[in-house]
């Protein structure tokens, strides 16, 4: 797997994968077959954008969440430090 996983080519390996690729190969007029994340995920953006934009929301959401706990974590790691008398 690369490191940039939208150019990441979709291996059919269920059915619902295997009917994705398949339709976004014939869409898409991919070369030997072969279907990217990005690809799919273009695809999803022109005709499904109503569930694009919930998976985008989701992420979002718990993206600030995380951000939020990594906030309290912080200021809690810092007030120990404080009281310990541990200085940086």
């Amino acid at each position: 797997m690369t490191d940039n996983n939208d150019t990441l080519i979709v291996v059919k390996d269920n059915p619902m994968k295997t009917w994705l690729v398949d339709y976004v190969g014939e869409k898409m007029n991919a070369q030997n077959g072969e279907v990217t994340v990005d690809m799919i995920v273009e695809s999803m953006a022109q005709e499904f954008p109503d569930f694009l934009m919930l998976v985008a929301q989701e992420n979002w959401i718990r993206g600030y969440q995380q951000a939020l706990h990594d906030v309290d974590y912080g200021e809690l790691s810092k007030n120990e430090q404080e009281s310990s008398g541990i200085h940086e």
